[in-house]
């Protein structure tokens, strides 16, 4: 057979699993394929070529042989065997035969277009406008996925968590630290699933900045405490700052530590941690614990009432008992305290004088750490006394003895003078200064004798008397003696037991010669006769 100007097409058929496939019948990836060409050699001096080509340019193994028909003709024949992928779907395979002529060769094709069903494939995240946005930015997530049949259902989760929801995009309109991490997006159709993910990274300040105290925050005096600093931000904090309440800067880096604590150390502490979009500050209280101490101690007299006072400090709080003689005080209205901070305390205790010469007052403070005590000698108030208030009182009291004698010593004087000048004809002399010893009278023999005037009304006991003598000197002047009295008057002034003043006025003595100078004689003294 031969032909002029066209040769014949060859012929291109498709199997599956050795099963003849209909134009556009689709088939499942993965199945066993086979595309075969034929066409007949006709009256060619040499058998004509088939070759294979197809629109994507795949790599194929064709299998080219001759072989006689069911007319007993002979036709030549070329298999492609593959295996199905997503890869071939909607690709052409393109079958052409050549001839060869004496004076030229001539051409002919023949095609057939492959279609694949496939689960999904080739799934991918994007994410605007980026996968790193700062805390409180907007961001979308969006899902796509190569499938045939196409997909229709994507489904998103979140790493360590549960669904979030359906759809090809997910959008968080004001992100924070909780969206940092990796989400998944699953693609499904009817053949199968495929997920993929991605790692949003959400960036912020530091947050949670927390401390911690080794051993602990309350630690004693003398021990080592390191305070160590932690914080989470994105990126992560390169910086950490440590500051005192109240005090400058005194370290960078995550740790401070004190390797010989004392109770200054006592006080809050700040961290701050810092990143390139902030910074966060924490805090912490450090608490150095110490025995008690006495700080100060005295007492003060009120009336007939003493007041000591016992002012203390510890950490913690220390308490304060009162031992009187050894023997503990029960707190009563006697005893009161005055807070004067956490660690300071003032207490007081009133006793009455009575109980003030009984031994020693003793002050013992204690907390869970030690004692101290401090003793009050009860007998000694010395809480006025210095050498300054001694010598003013030694001086003041010799000034007012000073005083007190000049003016005793001024008063006899005087009662001297004035009894001399008042003596009316009576002398004091010698002798009769000399009878001290004796017994004091106030009077002459002629008042000692038995015939003493009746009249007069003297008590039976003799008490201080002071008797005045008046008109000691005569009208012409003359100082007269004993011998030369005249009508006197004498004012006798009588103290008696009760203090009254006895007046015994005009003892007149007329036309009577004077008595002898021996029997008048005056002692002055105080005595009392019974």
């Amino acid at each position: 057979m031969c032909f002029s100007d066209s040769p014949p097409k060859p012929t291109v058929q498709m199997f599956k699993e050795q099963m003849e496939v209909k134009v556009q019948e689709e088939v499942l990836e993965g199945s066993s394929m086979c595309l075969r060409c034929s066409a007949k050699t006709l009256c060619s001096s040499s058998p004509p070529t088939l070759t294979w080509s197809s629109t994507d340019r795949l790599h194929l193994n064709e299998n080219s042989r001759l072989q006689l028909d069911q007319q007993k003709q002979t036709e030549i024949i070329s298999d492609l065997n593959f295996t199905a992928t997503h890869l071939q779907h909607e690709v052409t395979f393109i079958c052409t035969i050549t001839y060869k002529l004496q004076q030229r060769n001539t051409t002919a094709q023949n095609n057939t277009t492959l279609r694949v069903q496939y689960a999904p494939k080739n799934t991918s995240v994007s994410v605007f406008p980026s996968n790193s946005v700062l805390e409180g930015s907007s961001v979308t997530l969006i899902c796509r996925s190569d499938g045939n049949p196409a997909v229709f259902n994507y489904t998103w989760y979140k790493e360590n968590g549960g669904q979030l929801q359906t759809g090809y995009n997910l959008t968080f309109n004001d992100t924070d630290h909780t969206h940092t991490g990796r989400y998944y997006c699953k693609a499904k159709n009817q053949h199968g699933t495929q997920n993929t993910s991605m790692f949003l990274d959400v960036k912020y300040s530091p947050k949670h900045t927390s401390l911690s105290v080794f051993p602990s925050n309350s630690v004693l005096e003398g021990n080592s405490v390191t305070l160590i600093c932690s914080s989470d931000g994105n990126p992560a904090v390169f910086n950490y700052t440590w500051y005192r309440e109240n005090g400058g800067q005194l370290q960078t880096g995550s740790n401070l530590t004190f390797n010989v604590t004392d109770r200054t150390h006592t006080g809050r502490y700040y961290c701050q941690a810092k990143n390139q979009h902030g910074t966060q500050n924490t805090s912490v209280w450090l608490d150095i614990q110490y025995a008690p101490q006495i700080s100060d101690s005295f007492s003060c007299t009120h009336g007939d009432v003493k007041v000591f006072t016992c002012e203390v400090h510890g950490n913690p709080s220390p308490k304060v008992e009162w031992h009187l003689s050894e023997r503990p005080v029960t707190k009563n209205t006697s005893i009161r305290e005055e807070r004067l901070s956490s660690t300071d305390l003032r207490s007081f205790i009133s006793l009455h004088q009575s109980l003030t010469h009984k031994g020693t007052l003793q002050c013992v403070t204690i907390n869970t750490h030690g004692n101290a005590s401090i003793r009050f000698h009860l007998f000694q108030d010395t809480t006025w006394f210095n050498i300054n208030s001694l010598l003013v009182g030694f001086g003041v009291g010799a000034l007012v003895m000073a005083l007190l004698c000049l003016t005793i010593c001024m008063y006899n004087r005087w009662i001297c003078w004035t009894g001399r000048e008042d003596t009316t004809g009576l002398i004091l002399d010698d002798k009769a200064i000399q009878q001290e010893n004796d017994e004091p009278v106030y009077a002459n023999k002629v008042m000692q004798s038995p015939a003493r005037d009746t009249t007069l009304d003297y008590p039976e006991s003799l008490h201080y008397s002071t008797i005045i003598f008046k008109n000691k000197t005569t009208a012409s002047g003359e100082n007269r003696g004993a011998s030369s009295l005249v009508t006197d008057s004498a004012v006798i002034k009588h103290g008696g037991v009760l203090g009254a003043d006895i007046k015994h006025a005009e003892s007149k003595n007329r036309n009577k010669s004077a008595p002898n100078i021996d029997d008048l004689y005056a002692k002055i003294q105080h005595r009392h006769y019974r």
